[in-house]
């Protein structure tokens, strides 16, 4: 079993977090949370980040056949997806919304095309986008094999998202705007700064290994960054809509960093056991969230009641990752092992 990171727990755990305020005020109205339920949307974004380091370090590192990876990646992410989504067709009454995108769609992580705020599980669209990034970096990885080419793609990559932005700006759209909140076009570059970590690390190990002795100013910068992005992000103008979704993952990107360095052996309580739920803890909040603050007559904007509805997600999460996703995560070990491929990374 390999041994976890406990600073990239906490970030798993910040983010989650975040979502679960800034969900609440979605489902409960209101803003009992303040201005950080208000920004609570970026935990998403620092989820973005993160996974783009996990997957970019298991293919730079090439630890598994391409079969195996795409094996391993099916049994942690559908399982508890396909639960879920069972549960919005089996009562579609209490938890659906406003409209419906066919099965097919959802079957296939392609609902986040046309989406639009107020229908059926919303926040499914950032799986969308994590999946379809699943299926497009490793065959990537397979076509640029030196490292140079590797990090010209990744720079095009983010120029392609900023431009399409900013094209949508032109056009009228805000970061808000849910033709580019929710579009894969348009939010697909907040992966790559953990991707370009992870590029860093087997590329480049020796500036990998000075950077992280910066510890302390990777976070300061992070944070600050990341607090003046949040800060503008309601201005609406050209540049937050086409570099702003960029820059916020680069600034999440220098936090996990600072995880990855001597700051990230800070044992937070409670936040391993938050991150290893984390996915379950997505998938399951929201409909409950619907469910126990609408059908059990409480005060929602009451701290009892808040706290009910909030551990509510928090416990159908773990609920979800007991029966569905550890069993599931045995299985994966039994039939997907994970062993290397063999042969040594190149820099240039």
């Amino acid at each position: 079993m390999t041994s976890r990171i406990h600073g990239l727990d906490t970030l798993r755990a910040l983010a989650i977090v975040l979502v679960l305020m800034y969900h609440y005020g979605v489902v409960a109205g209101g803003s009992d949370f303040g201005q950080v339920g208000r920004i609570g949307w970026a935990g998403v974004d620092l989820f973005f980040v993160l996974s783009g380091y996990l997957i970019g370090n298991q293919i730079v590192a090439q630890r598994a056949p391409l079969a195996t990876f795409f094996g391993r990646r099916l049994l942690r992410t559908l399982p508890n997806y396909y639960v879920v989504l069972a549960a919005y067709w089996l009562f579609p009454a209490a938890l659906g919304g406003s409209a419906t995108a066919p099965l097919w769609r959802f079957l296939t992580f392609t609902q986040n095309f046309g989406l639009q705020y107020g229908q059926t599980f919303t926040h499914s669209w950032s799986l969308c986008i994590e999946e379809q990034f699943y299926l497009i970096l490793p065959l990537a990885f397979l076509l640029l094999r030196r490292p140079r080419w590797a990090w010209l793609a990744l720079a095009l990559a983010v120029c392609a998202a900023i431009a399409f932005r900013a094209q949508a700006w032109s056009d009228g759209r805000t970061p808000f705007s849910q033709e580019l909140y929710y579009s894969s076009f348009a939010r697909f570059d907040e992966l790559l700064p953990g991707v370009a970590i992870a590029m860093l690390k087997h590329y480049h190990q020796p500036l990998y290994e000075r950077i992280l002795r910066h510890g302390r100013l990777l976070l300061a910068a992070g944070l600050a960054m990341s607090a003046w992005l949040l800060a503008h992000f309601e201005d609406e103008t050209l540049f937050i809509t086409a570099f702003g979704f960029t820059l916020l993952s680069m600034s999440f990107g220098l936090l996990v960093l600072a995880a990855l360095g001597p700051m990230g052996r800070v044992r937070v309580p409670g936040a391993a056991s938050l991150a290893l739920w984390s996915y379950a803890i997505y998938l399951a909040h929201k409909p409950l969230f619907k469910v126990v603050s609408e059908g059990m007559g409480i005060d929602k904007h009451g701290a009892p009641g808040i706290a009910v509805v909030m551990l509510s997600g928090v416990a159908g999460g773990w609920l979800l990752y007991r029966l569905v996703e550890q069993p599931c995560m045995r299985l994966r070990a039994a039939w997907f092992p994970l062993t290397p491929c063999g042969g040594t990374v190149r820099t240039t």
